[in-house]
């Protein structure tokens, strides 16, 4: 997750309301819940009018409801990209892949757990033995660590000294003290050891991925897709550079109206492209791919945030949580793996005596996922008025704002991605959560006319 303020880690309009609007909202393929239609056309209307807000606009938005465990909704709004140089513009389609920034997270992890059910790791061992080398924090040198404490962001690892690297590196150059790129130590916290203290860490990620390659011998990107995409039958994957041409084509560029190094916002000024943009030329692999070494990195693939994935497909996944694991009558997880992962890991204490809420961001975690109580105390309401108690994720980065929040008890849940914004998202705060208020906006309108279905 890339937050400014909250900052570590725009299109549609072109500077006016016609050229979106002109990108009529699209219903999905599928849509096996029935869903009024009056109640289905005011829907359309208020997401319409939360993209084309002045206040911010949004460049694309795609999302994705359920209501018990069917489909109930699916709609998308402005364009994947924004005509320019001579290129026409885009529109969003239900096939329309997004990069989902940190929602990535929970995905890797049901990649993971699918290992942990094969016997290939462990939660509660040591990581050390996975790696190949020794994973310590310095400053508790006989602390293990342990996947549990990855999952949950209590590993004591931080994004202080990056998250990411090329091909020329591996991990332990980074993570060992004395090796040549660890520098003043800076990923490891002195204030606590691990399982001690949350705090939200990307490069906890990287050392996942490098986990599964290690266990598995197989490289990041196609290992997921081994464990995933594949057996959900989805358009999706970690590398965008090997996709099929024709969801390479249907990739949603990223845009805020905001300069990409210097961070200058200009609601009244163009969208500005800030990553995704393939419309002249395709992704290329990662630099250095072919002398790339299986268990040594997986940053360049990027576990904690590099998925490209429509609504559509994060809601077969949804469904697949929902039905217990299964999907189109074949298992891909058992139902006590997905509670084990859904279970609360760790719960903000009120006080910051056991972790950082990132101004009030982050309250609950369960393993590689975040948990929303629906307590307005906390801030943890997804929806006005309350009444929807969720696990899932979040994602911000390059413009992407990202939710897929499941209530699993009552199988109900919702998928939205916005692929850019017009202001600064910190200033167009939520009024009852930690959310941007139009994220409070599209959630509110999903869950009242598509899952409480109420005029």
């Amino acid at each position: 997750m890339n937050r400014g303020r909250r900052n570590v880690v725009g299109m549609a309009l072109l500077g006016m309301i016609d050229p979106l609007m002109a990108a009529t909202p699209a219903s999905g393929r599928t849509s096996s819940a029935t869903m009024p239609a009056a109640l289905k056309a005011k829907l359309d209307q208020e997401l319409a009018a939360i993209v084309a807000n002045p206040a911010c606009e949004l460049a694309s938005l795609s999302v994705l409801a359920i209501r018990g465990g069917r489909i109930a909704y699916e709609a998308q709004f402005g364009q994947r990209f924004i005509g320019a140089g001579g290129i026409a513009g885009k529109p969003v389609d239900s096939r329309t892949l997004f990069r989902i920034a940190s929602i990535s997270k929970m995905m890797t992890t049901l990649g993971l757990m699918r290992l942990v059910e094969a016997g290939k790791l462990d939660l509660d061992a040591d990581v050390s033995g996975y790696l190949g080398f020794n994973l310590r924090n310095p400053h508790f040198p006989d602390q293990p660590i342990v996947l549990r404490h990855l999952l949950t962001h209590t590993s004591s690892l931080r994004d202080e000294a990056g998250y990411s690297w090329g091909t020329d590196v591996a991990l332990k150059d980074v993570l060992v003290p004395g090796s040549r790129l660890h520098g003043e130590g800076k990923m490891w916290a002195a204030n606590a050891g691990p399982g001690a203290y949350f705090t939200y860490c990307n490069l906890g990620w990287g050392v996942i991925g490098t986990i599964m390659e290690r266990v598995t011998g197989e490289r990041f990107d196609r290992l997921m897709r081994r464990l995933l995409v594949e057996p959900l039958g989805l358009h999706a994957g970690y590398n965008p550079s090997e996709l099929p041409p024709e969801d390479i084509a249907n990739i949603a560029t990223l845009y805020r109206k905001r300069t990409v190094d210097t961070e200058v916002w200009d609601a009244n000024g163009p969208w500005i492209a800030q990553a995704d943009d393939y419309s002249r030329s395709p992704p290329s692999p990662p630099p250095g791919i072919e002398r790339y070494v299986i268990g040594a990195n997986a940053t360049p693939f990027s576990p904690t945030g590099g998925m490209r994935i429509s609504a559509h497909d994060m809601g077969v996944i949804m469904q697949m949580i929902m039905n217990g694991g299964v999907h189109d009558g074949q298992r891909l997880l058992q139902q006590a793996t997905l509670d084990r992962m859904f279970a609360r890991q760790w719960t903000y204490d009120g006080r910051g005596g056991n972790g950082d809420s990132l101004d009030g961001l982050f309250n609950c975690w369960g393993l590689g996922n975040e948990q929303f109580p629906d307590d307005p105390a906390t801030r943890t309401r997804l929806v006005e008025g309350g009444g929807f108690a969720a696990v899932g994720h979040l994602g911000d980065a390059y413009g992407l704002m990202s939710v897929f929040a499941a209530d699993l008890k009552n199988r109900n849940g919702m998928v939205a991605l916005v692929g850019g914004t017009s202001t600064d998202p910190l200033a167009y705060k939520g009024a009852y959560s930690s959310l941007a208020r139009f994220q409070e906006q599209i959630l509110t309108a999903m869950h009242r006319r598509a899952i409480l279905v109420r005029a």
